[in-house]
């Protein structure tokens, strides 16, 4: 359940959030309450996105989430619109390679890395260093998008899956680097029915459902509502956690 206005006075920028995933964070934040900035490299979706949500919870930068230029705009935007930050969720993220890693296109694997991992890490940095957000004096909030492929192979998508394990890790580092001002977690999804998702699952749904205990795979709310916990004071003794939501999948011996 949804816990409307717990995140009530607090502000969010949400990469990669004018669909699937980060589009349904998004949703989540507002209807607890916070005020979000989405990015990502589209203006149209993300215009359109920020018009289904209420009037004035939402406002949009467009940009590649890697671009350090781009960065520095979003930051300065959510200083001037909502004068300060507390969340942050690393969403932003590719895979457009596939296939076994020792035929893999090196420089295709380098741009997978600096999306996800350095990416991630370079949010991170330049929230801390804005003068303008206060970011650790109203006590921060970060959540990383990992994956299940960061902790068992997947055929197919293996260079994603390491990619993702290096987020996991540097989540649960920053966690002990950003301590006690800041909390540091990450989600790690399984496939979950967004278009990012469709090679994994297109024609062939319930095959892929019928490796999950739940039998069914993974929607963004489900994320999203994970997200939700991990920002709001409910959570406030978590940290360095990185949660599986596979609905059962991995336990059950199987892989996204």
């Amino acid at each position: 359940m949804t816990h409307v206005n717990d995140l009530q006075g607090k502000t969010a920028i949400v990469t990669g959030a004018s669909r699937g995933i980060g589009l349904g964070i998004v949703q989540e934040l507002v209807a607890r309450g916070a005020k979000v900035c989405l990015t990502a490299r589209t203006p149209e979706p993300l215009d359109e996105a920020v018009r289904s949500l209420p009037e004035g919870s939402a406002i949009s930068v467009a940009g590649k989430s890697h671009n350090p230029e781009h960065r520095q705009q979003v930051l300065d935007t959510v200083a001037r619109e909502f004068g300060g930050l507390d969340i942050l969720v690393n969403n932003a993220g590719i895979n457009p390679v596939y296939g076994p890693l020792a035929e893999l296109d090196l420089d295709a694997a380098r741009k997978v890395f600096e999306v996800n991992v350095f990416g991630t890490l370079a949010w991170v940095q330049a929230v801390l260093r804005h003068p303008e957000l206060a970011f650790r004096e109203r006590g921060g909030r970060i959540v990383n998008l990992s994956s299940v492929t960061g902790e068992t192979p997947s055929t197919g998508i293996g260079l994603y899956g390491i990619s993702k394990a290096a987020v996991s890790h540097l989540t649960r580092t920053l966690a002990v680097e950003l301590g006690p001002e800041i909390r540091v977690n990450a989600v790690a999804p399984a496939v979950v029915k967004t278009d990012f998702a469709k090679a994994l699952y297109e024609g062939k749904e319930d095959e892929v459902a019928s490796q999950y205990p739940l039998g069914r795979l993974g929607t963004p709310q489900d994320i999203a509502q994970a997200v939700g916990y991990l920002v709001s004071d409910e959570s406030s003794w978590v940290t360095a956690q990185v949660i599986n939501l596979d609905g059962g999948l991995i336990t059950a011996g199987g892989t996204a």
